[in-house]
C-alpha cells in the first residue's frame, strides 16, 4: 500500500511556484487565474489548498491494463453461418472480418481476422474443436477452438485463383476448395498444404464443351461413395467426380444457373436450386434429363406451358425422415409479381408448402439434424436462418413450426440503441428478480421446447412507448418540428439498483419515473406538464441598473424568441402552440404487467410557438423523493412522491446576483439560427479550427474573476400553495395531482421571467448549445452525428446560444461555506463550466414527508471548471467515496397488508471513521477538461489536473477498483485515463481506442471493478476492463469452446444393405491426395503462413515451472518449423533433381535408338 502525502507535495510545489500559495478560498473555485493554485504544463496536478490528514491511496499504475473481454449483441453485417451438430456451437462471419461463436451459458467468443476482410464461408471440423474460413481476400484460416481466446493456427492464400466455395467431408482431414476459374483443390487440414491432386474444369467437362461452366458453386462427397466428389458449376453444369480414376462418372446439364446443390441421404438422388425459381431433381440412373422439374412458387399455365419464372431459389436442402416424407426447404424462389412480399423461406413437407415470412433479408440457413452422418436418414429437427439482422430458429417437429423464443440478449438492435448504462455490482436479490418476471412476458405462439443451441435468457426488456397514445397517420405531431428519428427514442438513463428507481429521459422532452412491482395492476397513468422556456431580448438597455437575486413573481414580460428554439414557429388553427406537450399520455386505466410500471410522466410543453428543447442532464434520487433534469433552458425539480413541480426555472436565473460572467449587454447582431431536430450540444471547435488564439484569449477573460466569497441569503416558501417568492417555490399548483390529471406549471413559469427593475441583456456566449447541422444521408451517417458540450473557451464567438444544464447530481453535503453540518444537495453543472448547489429542506418526519412540501432553494454557491461539466462525486475525510442515500425497495402494489404500511426505510451514509462526518468533505468535479478536488465547506481547490488541451473528455466516472477509487476518464482522441483520488495523480494514459464511429462517443461508459462498455457496431456491445487483476484472470473466467464430447456412432445399416450397396463406401484419402501419389502443388498457387494458434497462450505463462515448460515447448515448436522448412527445402531440391535426371534419361535414350538405327546396317553389310 503506498502512502502518499498532501502535504509534502503542497510544500514541494508551493516552494517552485510563489504564486499558487494563495489559498484560492473563493467561491467560483480557484479557476485558472490567480488564487487557483499551480498548474503545470502538460496536464500536471497541482495543489492550492492543504488538507487536514494524510490520506493512503492504494491505487498505483500497477492495478491497471486494458483488454477487451466479451462482445455481445447480434454480429454486424452477417455474410456466413456454420454449426457443430455434437458440439452445439454456432459461427456467424461478418462482412468486417468477425467471427462470433455462440454456445453454452457463458460461451459467446469473438475474434478478428487481422485483415478485416469478410467472411464468404465457415467449415467447422465437427467434435474436433477446430474451424475453417474462408475470406473474400481468397485466403484459407484455420482456427483453433480448444483454447478461450481462438486463435489461427494455419493460413494459406490463394495467389492465382479467387475461392468461391468449399467443403469438408464429415471426419476428414482433407478440404476441397472451388474457385472462380472452375478449377478444384484440395488442402491438407492438419499441415495447411495444397495437395498436387487438382481438379481442373476442361477435364471434369466434356472435351466437346467450347464455354467455360464458370466458377464453383457446390462441392459435396457422395453419401453412397466417399470417392465420388459432386462439383456444380455456376452455368448449370453438374460433374460426378471419380476421385479414384481421375475422370467424370456422369455430367448432368440444365439450361439455367445453379445456386446450390443437396443430396438424397442413400446418394442415389440429388437436389439443384437454379436461377428461375426452379428445383430439379436428378436419378444417377438417368442423368440425361431431370427425374422431376418443380417451380414452387410459379404460376401454372392454362395452356399446359411450363410454369412461369420466379425469382432465384438460392439454398435449397433435401433432408429425409424415417417415419414421414423428407423436407425440402429453401429461400427465396417468389414470383415476381409480388414485388412487396418480404424475405421467405419455404418448407415443403409432403404435399404441405408453408411460406415463413421474414422481417430482413435471409443471409444463410442451417437445417438442424439428428445425425452428423450424411448417408442416414438426417430427422431434421430445427432451421437456423440467419438474417441481415436477426437470428431465428424455426421448430420442425410442429406442423405449424413455431419460431424458438431466442433467449439469448442478441437483439439490442431491435430499435438503434441511443444511449447505455454499465452496472456491475448490482444487489445479488436484484438480478433473479428480474429474470422471474422477464420470463412471465413471454408472448405466445413460440416453441415450447428449449433452444436447440443456446441456454441463456435476456434478463429485462422495458418499452417506454406504451406510456403514450399512439400517433395516427396525417394528424398533426409537435415532435416532428423537434426532432426527425422515432419520437420515443431514449436519450438518457437513470437506474439506482437498490431502490429498483428507474427514470428515463426521451427525445421528445419527456421524463418517465418507473418503480418495480412484482404484482399486476390496472391504473391511470399521472402525469406533469412543465414549462421551461428561458426567453431573451433584443432590446439593449445601456444604463446600469441594481440586479434583484430573483425576478419579482408578480411581472409578467412579454415573450420573445427563444435562441435554441425552432426557427418556424408553427400556428395552430390560427393560434400560436402554447402549453402543449409533445407527446400524449394515455388517459385510460392502463393494464401494467409486473416488472418497471410508470410512477410518473412529466412533459416538457411548447412556450409561445416555440418547441421544448431536449433534455441534457438527468438525475433521481428515491431517498429524497425527487427527479432533476435540465436542458438548454434551465432546470426543473420534481417531487414525484407528492406528484408536483417544486423548481422550473432558467439557468441564469439560478444564479441570482452571483453570476460570475458579470453579463454585459451587446450590441444587437441578426440571430443565427439553429434548426431544432439535432441535439442542442453541438461541437464547433473541429469546424472552426482559426478560432484557437480567440478561443483561449475569451477563456481567461471569463475565468480571471474575483475571488471574493459571494453568499446569497433567500428566503424560503412556507407553504406548499403559496406564490412564487424569490425565484423559489415548493409547489407551484394550488393542488396535488390525482390519478389520470396533467397538472400544469405554466403560472410558475411565467412568474420566473425577468422582473422590471432588470435590464434586459444578451447572455455571455457559451457554446454549450450551439449546433452545426451536416448533411445526413444515410441512417448509418445519422447514428454517426455526435453531440457534446463544449467549454465556455468558445464563448467569443458571435452567435446566439443558452447556458445547458449538462451534469447534475443528488448528495449529503455542505451547501455553503459557512455550513457546519451536511444536508440534502442538488449539484447543478453546466456546460460553461460553472457548478452550482442547490439546497434541499425535506420535512423532518416520514409522516410530514408526504403532506409538507420540500424546499427547494439555490444555495448561492457558485464553482467553476474549464468546459462543460461532466460529473460529480464526493468523498468523506478518509477519502471513501460517500454514497448518495437511498430507500430500500419495497413492492408499492404488494398484497400483504404489512408491506403497504411498512415505514420507508431509508439508508443514509455511514462514514468510514468514526470521526465526525461534519468534519469536512471532498468534492470532485470533472469536466470536459479539467478535474479539480475541492474542500468542502470551506470550498478550497485543493488539486487541479488539466487532462486535455487540443481535445475533450466524452465520458468520466468516479469508480471503485480494488476497494478504493479512481477517475477514469474516454477522451476523444481514444485516450482512456484514469486518475487517483482525492490527488488526481495519472495512472494510467493509453491511445486505445480510436474514436472512428461516433457511436463509440455516444454510448461509451465505465462502472465500477474496472470496467467498460460501448457499442462497437449498430448491433454490438463490446466490453473492456482496465483493470490488471481481471486481465490476469481473464482466462479463467471465459466458457470452454470445446469440451469432449464422443462423437455419435454410425447406424448398423445390416447385412444386405452393406451386401447391395446401400452404406457409404470408404476409401483412404491420404493414398490418393498424398505426396506420395498426387506429388506438391504448384508454391506459386498459394502461400502457406504459419499462425500463432496456441502459441500465444504459452507466452503468457511465462513464469515458474509453467512458463519454463512453456518456452521450451515453443522453442521446440519454432525448432520444428524450421526443420520443416528444411525439410521442405530439401524435398525441393530432391524433386528437382529427380526431374533433372528424368528429363537427362529422356534425352539419353533417342539418342541411343539412333546410333543404334545408324550402327546396325554396317554390321549387316559387313
Amino acid at each position: 500500500m503506498k502512502k502518499f502525502n498532501f502535504r509534502k507535495v503542497l510544500d514541494g510545489l508551493t516552494a517552485s511556484s510563489p504564486g499558487g500559495s494563495s489559498g484560492g478560498g473563493s467561491s467560483s473555485g480557484g479557476g485558472i487565474g490567480a488564487g487557483s493554485g499551480s498548474v503545470h504544463p502538460g496536464g500536471t496536478a497541482g495543489a492550492a489548498g492543504t488538507p487536514r490528514d494524510e490520506i493512503q491511496e492504494i491505487l498505483s499504475s500497477d492495478y491497471f491494463q486494458i483488454c477487451k473481454t466479451v462482445r455481445h449483441g447480434f454480429p454486424y453485417l452477417p455474410t456466413a453461418l456454420a454449426f457443430d451438430p455434437v458440439q452445439k456451437i454456432l459461427a456467424v462471419g461478418t462482412r468486417t472480418g468477425g467471427i462470433r461463436i455462440l454456445g453454452r451459458p457463458g460461451v459467446d467468443c469473438y475474434c478478428q481476422h487481422e485483415s478485416g476482410a469478410a467472411v464468404l464461408q465457415l467449415q467447422f471440423l465437427i467434435n474436433e474443436g477446430a474451424l475453417v474460413s474462408a475470406s473474400s481476400d481468397d485466403t484459407l484460416h484455420l482456427w483453433n477452438l480448444r483454447q478461450k481466446r481462438p486463435a489461427i493456427l494455419h493460413s494459406l492464400k490463394f495467389n492465382r485463383e479467387r475461392i468461391t466455395y468449399c467443403h469438408l467431408p464429415f471426419q476428414s482431414k482433407w478440404l476441397y476448395v472451388g474457385t472462380e476459374r472452375g478449377n478444384t483443390h484440395i488442402v491438407n487440414i492438419e499441415s495447411f498444404i495444397l495437395s498436387g491432386y487438382v481438379i481442373m474444369w476442361n477435364k471434369a467437362i466434356e472435351l466437346s464443351t467450347k464455354t467455360h461452366p464458370g466458377p464453383v458453386v457446390h462441392l459435396s462427397d457422395s453419401p453412397r461413395d466417399e470417392g465420388k466428389l459432386l462439383i456444380g458449376y455456376e452455368n448449370g453444369t453438374v460433374v460426378l467426380w471419380d476421385l479414384r480414376s481421375k475422370r467424370a462418372d456422369l455430367r448432368v446439364y440444365y439450361d439455367e444457373a445453379i445456386h446450390s446443390v443437396d443430396w438424397h441421404h442413400e446418394g442415389k438422388q440429388f437436389m439443384c436450386s437454379h436461377s428461375d425459381g426452379s428445383l430439379t431433381l436428378w436419378n444417377l440412373k438417368s442423368p440425361s434429363r431431370p427425374f422431376q422439374i418443380t417451380i414452387p412458387h410459379g404460376k401454372i399455365q392454362r395452356d399446359g406451358k411450363k410454369p412461369e419464372s420466379c425469382k432465384p431459389i438460392l439454398k435449397v436442402e433435401y433432408k429425409t425422415c424415417k417415419s414421414s416424407e423428407p423436407f425440402i426447404i429453401f429461400s427465396g424462389g417468389l414470383s415476381y409479381d409480388k414485388a412487396c412480399r418480404r424475405p421467405s423461406l419455404t418448407i415443403m413437407h409432403g404435399k404441405a408448402i408453408t411460406v415463413l415470412e421474414m422481417d430482413h433479408p435471409i443471409v444463410d440457413f442451417l437445417t438442424l439434424c439428428e445425425t452428423p452422418y450424411p448417408n442416414e436418414f438426417q430427422e431434421p429437427y430445427a432451421v437456423v436462418v440467419l438474417l441481415e439482422k436477426d437470428l431465428i430458429v424455426v421448430d420442425l417437429t410442429q406442423s405449424n413450426f413455431p419460431i424458438f423464443e431466442n433467449p439469448y440478449p442478441i437483439d439490442i438492435h431491435e430499435s438503434p440503441v441511443t444511449c447505455t448504462e454499465y452496472f456491475a455490482d448490482c444487489p445479488p436479490d436484484l438480478i433473479p428478480v428480474l429474470y422471474s418476471v422477464g420470463a412471465k412476458h413471454k408472448k405466445q405462439g413460440y416453441s415450447n421446447k428449449e433452444w436447440p443451441i443456446i441456454t441463456l435468457q435476456m434478463l429485462y426488456k422495458l418499452k417506454t412507448s406504451k406510456v403514450f397514445e399512439k400517433q395516427k397517420l396525417g394528424e398533426g405531431k409537435p415532435t416532428a418540428e423537434i426532432v426527425e428519428e422515432d419520437p420515443f427514442a431514449i436519450q438518457m438513463m437513470y437506474w439506482c439498483p437498490e431502490s429498483r428507481i428507474f427514470c428515463v429521459a426521451g427525445v421528445s422532452a419527456y421524463v418517465i419515473v418507473y418503480r418495480f412491482s412484482k404484482h399486476e395492476v390496472n391504473t391511470e397513468i399521472v402525469s406533469l406538464e412543465v414549462r421551461l422556456q428561458y426567453d431573451i431580448e433584443d432590446i439593449i438597455t445601456p444604463e446600469p441598473e441594481i440586479i434583484p437575486p430573483f425576478p419579482d413573481g408578480s411581472s409578467q414580460l412579454p415573450s420573445l424568441k427563444s435562441l435554441s428554439g425552432s426557427t418556424n414557429t408553427v400556428a395552430c388553427e390560427g393560434m400560436m402552440k402554447d402549453s402543449i406537450p409533445c407527446l400524449s399520455v394515455k388517459t385510460r386505466p392502463v393494464r401494467m404487467p409486473p416488472g418497471y410500471q410508470p410512477e410518473l410522466v412529466i412533459q416538457l410543453v411548447w412556450v409561445d410557438g416555440e418547441p421544448p428543447q431536449q433534455i441534457t442532464s438527468l438525475a433521481v434520487n428515491s431517498a429524497y423523493g425527487l427527479v432533476a433534469f435540465g436542458n438548454c433552458n434551465g432546470l426543473a425539480v420534481v417531487d414525484f412522491m407528492q406528484k408536483t413541480v417544486l423548481l422550473s426555472m432558467g439557468t441564469i436565473d439560478l444564479y441570482g446576483s452571483s453570476d460570475p460572467y458579470q453579463r454585459q449587454p451587446r450590441s444587437p447582431r441578426k440571430n443565427k439560427q439553429f434548426t431544432t431536430d439535432n441535439f442542442c450540444m453541438r461541437g464547433l471547435s473541429n469546424f472552426y479550427p482559426d478560432l484557437t488564439k480567440r478561443i483561449r484569449t475569451s477563456y481567461q477573460s471569463l475565468t480571471e474573476l474575483t475571488d471574493s466569497p459571494v453568499s446569497l441569503e433567500l428566503e424560503r416558501c412556507k407553504s406548499p400553495t403559496s406564490d412564487h417568492v424569490n425565484g423559489h417555490c415548493t409547489s407551484p399548483t394550488s393542488q396535488t395531482c390525482s390519478s389520470g390529471k396533467r397538472l400544469s406549471s405554466t403560472d410558475v413559469t411565467k412568474s420566473n421571467r425577468r422582473g422590471p427593475g432588470r435590464p434586459p441583456f444578451r447572455k455571455a456566449q457559451s457554446a454549450a448549445c450551439m449546433e452545426i447541422s451536416l448533411p445526413v444521408t444515410t441512417e448509418e451517417n445519422r447514428e454517426n452525428t455526435f453531440s457534446r458540450s463544449r467549454s465556455s473557451s468558445v464563448s467569443s464567438i458571435d452567435k446566439e446560444s443558452k447556458e445547458a444544464i449538462t451534469a447534475l447530481y443528488f448528495m449529503e453535503t455542505f451547501s455553503r461555506k459557512n455550513d457546519s453540518a451536511v444536508s440534502p444537495c442538488l449539484w447543478v453543472g453546466t456546460g460553461l463550466g460553472m457548478v452550482l448547489i442547490i439546497s434541499l429542506n425535506l420535512p423532518a418526519t416520514e409522516e410530514l414527508r408526504q403532506t409538507e412540501p420540500v424546499m427547494v432553494s439555490p444555495s448561492g454557491t457558485v464553482l467553476t471548471l474549464k468546459g462543460a461539466v461532466l460529473t460529480f462525486s464526493c468523498l468523506d475525510c478518509m477519502g471513501a467515496l460517500i454514497h448518495p442515500p437511498y430507500e430500500v425497495w419495497r413492492d408499492p402494489n404488494s398484497i400483504d397488508d404489512s408491506e403497504k404500511t411498512r415505514k420507508r426505510k431509508l439508508v443514509m451514509y455511514s462514514p468510514s471513521s468514526s470521526q465526525d462526518m461534519g468534519d469536512h468533505q471532498f468534492a470532485v468535479i470533472c469536466s470536459e477538461k479539467q478535474a479539480k478536488v475541492f474542500s468542502l465547506p470551506s470550498q478550497t481547490c485543493l488539486y487541479v489536473h488539466n487532462i486535455t488541451e487540443t481535445s475533450f473528455l466524452l465520458r468520466a466516472d468516479v469508480v471503485t477498483l480494488c476497494n478504493s477509487i479512481c477517475l477514469a476518464c474516454f477522451c476523444a482522441n481514444g485516450h482512456i485515463m484514469t486518475m487517483s483520488l482525492p490527488s488526481l495523480r495519472p495512472m494510467l494514459d493509453v491511445n486505445y481506442l480510436p474514436v472512428t464511429d461516433m457511436r463509440i462517443a455516444r454510448t461509451f461508459c465505465f462502472t465500477n471493478e474496472g470496467q467498460a462498455l460501448y457499442l462497437s457496431s449498430p448491433t454490438e456491445i463490446q466490453r473492456l476492463t482496465y483493470s490488471q487483476e481481471m486481465c490476469d484472470n481473464l482466462q479463467d473466467m471465459l466458457g470452454d469452446l470445446f469440451t469432449a464430447v464422443e462423437t455419435p456412432e454410425a447406424q448398423n445399416r445390416g447385412f444386405l444393405k452393406g451386401l447391395f450397396g446401400g452404406s457409404g463406401q470408404t476409401f483412404d484419402r491420404e493414398e490418393l491426395f498424398g505426396e506420395a501419389s498426387a506429388g506438391k502443388a504448384s508454391r506459386s498457387l498459394a502461400q502457406h503462413i504459419p499462425g500463432s494458434g496456441g502459441i500465444e497462450g504459452m507466452k503468457g505463462a511465462a513464469g515458474g515451472v509453467i512458463g519454463d515448460l512453456a518456452r521450451a515447448r515453443l522453442a521446440l515448436d519454432e525448432r520444428g518449423q524450421r526443420l520443416g522448412e528444411l525439410d521442405e527445402k530439401t524435398a525441393t531440391m530432391m524433386a528437382s533433381a529427380e526431374a533433372f535426371s528424368k528429363h537427362a534419361h529422356e534425352v539419353w535414350v533417342p539418342c541411343t535408338y539412333m546410333w543404334r538405327a545408324f550402327a546396325l546396317p554396317r554390321v549387316t553389310q559387313s
